[in-house]
């Protein structure tokens, strides 16, 4: 036991962005123009993704979240400038409010190509956004005990991060369909406890040997230690309408996994639940957002899922200033008061009866805040 050494925490962030047409405001394929040019200005943090609407990037390694914040506004900056100048707008939700993907172009690349193969219809109906965070790790062995114990925290977080509340033009009931579109496929949700990375490692090896996946990166859970960095990657979020939110998400994730090792630092380990129990909060969070109930394991029973929230920013309270990033972390309550990105667009919605309006608000609100 010594002192933590909290600069190891570095943070990527990776956001997908839906590209559409400003008249129509339908899903509308940039023919990866967005991607050539974006790589002429921001290299290798713009990439293309399955379907053609939709645009990738991701940060450099971060040194905390002021990093991380500036890398992720100039994204968003520089993918909406792009955007601008071939007459396309961008906008971040989970979903796309009334677009089909029976229309969207599926981009020609062979590791596509192959998923689609094998995947068919859970592929192709794969429209979603999601917002994917990496904490850093002095090594795997530290981060598949670190991961076993942040899986509880991931209703919780997910819940902040609720963004997709449509699908197809219809209103879902959901504050997030997009993991009810992604749960399609194989190796997703929130993933098991592992005794040991040699114990993930084997389970990774056995899969590639029975030809299940050609690498590690086919494992799609809502949390994994990542196959080739030393990092956590948290997966389970939907991609959040502005850069505060994403940034007082991905702040909250670190303070998480630095929380988590300074209790194994102690040789105090937090709790771990099975993953059907966890299942139950994210079914919670998916369907009601922050204006539900999340069951407290703990006291075994139903607890307002604001009030748990508060709670985890108690639990973190104490790494924050460590890492700098208690600004990011002081943007939650707001978020509460605010209501998620799906409580927006519903609003929007109500308001007008308009899915247009709704697209509309999307777009509006993607430079806020940069």
């Amino acid at each position: 036991m010594g002192n933590i050494n909290y600069k190891q925490f570095t943070l990527g962030v990776e956001e997908e962005y839906m590209v559409y047409d400003p008249v129509t405001r339908e899903l509308k394929s940039h023919e990866q123009k967005i991607v050539s040019e974006g790589q002429k200005v921001i290299k290798d943090k713009v990439k293309a993704e399955m379907h053609q609407a939709v645009v990738e990037v991701g940060t450099d390694i971060c040194h905390g979240i002021d990093e991380a914040y500036a890398d992720v506004s100039l994204l968003r900056k520089t993918i909406s400038g792009i955007a601008g100048t071939l007459g396309l707008n961008v906008g971040a939700s989970g979903t796309h409010p009334f677009s089909h993907w029976q229309d969207q172009l599926i981009t020609d690349h062979v590791r596509y190509n192959q998923i689609v193969n094998e995947l068919q219809e859970a592929a192709r109906s794969n429209l979603i956004f999601g917002l994917h965070v990496h904490v850093g790790m002095e090594d795997r062995k530290m981060a598949i005990h670190l991961a076993n114990s942040a899986r509880y925290f991931l209703p919780h977080v997910y819940a902040l991060s609720t963004n997709s509340p449509f699908w197809e033009g219809r209103m879902t009931g959901y504050k997030s369909f997009r993991t009810k579109v992604f749960d399609k496929f194989p190796r997703t949700g929130i993933p098991e406890t592992f005794e040991s990375i040699e114990a993930y490692d084997n389970y990774v090896a056995l899969l590639i040997k029975t030809n299940c996946i050609d690498n590690a990166k086919k494992i799609w859970w809502d949390l994994r230690v990542h196959p080739f960095f030393n990092t956590i990657e948290f997966r389970i979020c939907d991609v959040p309408m502005t850069v505060m939110e994403t940034i007082a998400i991905t702040a909250l994730f670190q303070g998480i996994t630095a929380k988590l090792y300074k209790l194994r630092n102690k040789n105090m380990n937090y709790i771990q639940y099975q993953r059907a129990l966890i299942n139950e909060n994210k079914w919670r969070a998916s369907r009601y957002g922050i204006d539900g109930y999340l069951i407290d394991f703990g006291k075994e029973e139903e607890t307002n899922t604001r009030a748990l929230i508060y709670e985890l920013l108690d639990f973190v309270d104490d790494v924050v200033d460590e890492l700098g990033c208690r600004h990011a972390i002081n943007y939650i309550p707001t978020m509460l008061e605010r209501g998620t990105g799906a409580d927006r667009q519903l609003k929007v919605y109500e308001e007008t009866k308009n899915l247009s309006a709704v697209v509309d608000y999307i777009g509006g609100e993607f430079l806020s805040g940069t």
